[in-house]
């Protein structure tokens, strides 16, 4: 929420505000909700946010996408690679006046996850509701996990 700044001796003029101007933008660019993947400027912000629970039957993915609808949302899959593109588009206003903040980030997005285990492309089911997008993938019977015994040589 704050960041600490090593402490400086401010010159006085214009300077350090111009300097204090630019630091806000900066920090203000870096804290938007949309990270472009790749951008080595996003500190690692990745959007769509996800969690992945994995058990001995399935894979479940969740995804937070506030604010889109389903139909601007594509999922697909090759091989282990889950990808999650879409659209978040900017509603019209027509109110008048001058905006004193606006955080809310409008675009594509593309998001590609590497899954835990091989899944079956044929058994994925993916639902979306209230800004959540779950999908449960059906592991393949070769990816199921299993205890090996290690044996001592002597």
């Amino acid at each position: 929420m704050f960041d600490l700044v090593p402490w400086r001796k401010q010159p006085k003029g214009d300077v350090s505000l111009l300097r204090r101007e630019f630091d806000d933008l900066f920090n203000r660019f870096l804290r938007r909700g949309f990270g472009v993947p790749g951008d080595p400027l996003a500190k690692g912000l990745k959007f769509p946010t996800t969690d992945i629970l994995e058990d001995n039957k399935k894979i479940t993915l969740k995804a937070e996408i506030p604010g889109v609808e389903a139909k601007d949302i594509a999922v697909s899959i090759d091989g282990r690679r889950l990808t999650i593109k879409g659209e978040k588009k900017q509603e019209k206003v027509e109110e008048v006046g001058n905006y004193h903040q606006m955080e809310s980030a409008y675009g594509y997005f593309s998001r590609t996850i590497e899954l835990p285990a091989e899944v079956d492309s044929e058994k994925i089911d993916a639902s979306y509701k209230r800004g959540i997008l779950k999908i449960v993938l059906k592991k393949t019977k070769g990816s199921e996990s299993k205890k090996i015994q290690v044996r001592s040589r002597s």
